[in-house]
């Protein structure tokens, strides 16, 4: 028997907003199946609500829902499971998110305690991870026009140097550099001291267009320390201020989550957190043109097979002295939209705010 409520609902239209009562629906049955991982069938729905909607009646707004891509039903006799519209369509309404004065104001002190802009957005994916046992992840990509405060050579055996450059922001970079011929510590002094003398204030990208313009001089081949600057120069220097900054914290947590990933793709996925460039294209990829607004990726399979039951929620920022910053947190998609929500717009806030 078709109930009175069964009859006179409205079929859903596929690109118009659910009706209320389908709305509902869905964001209990998407809550249930945070909350246990189970299949949920309409019976337990029911059983939560309080205005009496009948089994039967919830079962078919289900078969409606799934008809529509929200739900799938992995077994015939089993309930059903939200797909990735179905969580993003529970997730919308917390991407606005409501700064908590307090909260931002804790984790403003903790940011702040950290001197280096680089160690604030390390910190920050520690954060992240502390507050939702999922994977913090952050990446402070240096643009072209930071401006150099100092360079700093020191001697290493055998014939390498450690190349240090600090910038204005407070990024501190380096890298060491094999030497063609042995130097001393008083020659790399001379070189250190010849590039902090003309070039402190400057930008890196004129840096490098100054440089290879002296270099490129027919004299700076008979001056023994431009002969040596070539050769640090040829290794990376002032190129090593430009690579990105990735942290990631909390793949461990993988491990204790019911992913039914086998122990090879769990190997694979954990390989492929490592590798930096992967990140920062995950997070290029995803975040681009947020704008300072969260944004959410329900579903990663693009970047690894792996992630296609993992979502990402994020945010593009700008640090003090122009570093661009990107915060997330990489999670299944049953992760506490609301708690991963409010953990990323708090800790990007406090790293926008924080003075240099």
């Amino acid at each position: 028997m078709i109930s009175k409520g069964e009859m006179s609902r409205a079929p859903l239209e596929s690109d118009a907003a659910l009706p209320q009562r389908s709305m509902e629906v869905l964001r209990a049955l998407v809550q249930l199946y945070i909350e246990t991982g189970e299949p949920v069938a309409s019976r337990e729905i029911a059983r939560r609500r309080k205005d009496g909607l009948s089994a039967a009646t919830i079962r078919n707004i289900m078969a409606e829902l799934a008809d529509h891509g929200y739900l799938d039903q992995p077994h015939t006799s089993a309930g059903r499971v939200p797909t990735a519209k179905a969580f993003r369509e529970f997730a919308k309404p917390y991407l606005a998110g409501r700064i908590l004065a307090n909260e931002l104001a804790r984790v403003r002190q903790e940011l702040s305690a950290r001197g280096s802009l680089g160690a604030r957005a390390e910190y920050a994916s520690h954060l992240l991870t502390e507050l939702t046992r999922h994977i913090g992840i952050s990446a402070a990509i240096p643009g072209h026009d930071q401006v150099l405060e100092q360079v700093e050579f020191v001697l290493l055996p055998p014939a390498r140097v450690l190349m240090v450059v600090v910038t204005r922001d407070q990024v501190v970079r380096s890298q060491v550099a094999q030497l063609a011929e042995p130097s001393t510590q008083e020659e790399l002094a001379s070189i250190r001291n010849y590039v902090n003398c003309n070039f402190a204030g400057w930008t890196l990208s004129g840096i490098r267009r100054e440089l290879e313009r002296r270099l490129g001089l027919e004299s700076s081949a008979y001056d023994s320390l431009l002969r040596r600057l070539t050769v640090l120069y040829d290794q990376g220097l002032l190129d090593i201020g430009l690579a990105p900054m990735v942290y990631l914290e909390g793949a461990s947590n993988l491990v204790g989550l019911d992913l039914h990933l086998t122990k090879e793709h769990l190997r694979d996925l954990l390989r492929a957190l490592e590798e930096k460039r992967r990140l920062i294209a995950l997070l290029d990829q995803f975040l681009e043109g947020s704008g300072g607004e969260i944004c959410l990726q329900v579903g990663l399979g693009d970047i690894h097979p792996a992630m296609q039951d993992f979502a990402l929620v994020g945010l593009n920022l700008q640090m003090p002295g122009g570093l661009d910053t990107k915060v997330a947190v990489l999670g299944p998609m049953r992760m506490n939209y609301p708690r991963v929500m409010s953990a990323v717009l708090h800790v990007g806030q406090a790293l926008g705010s924080l003075p240099q």
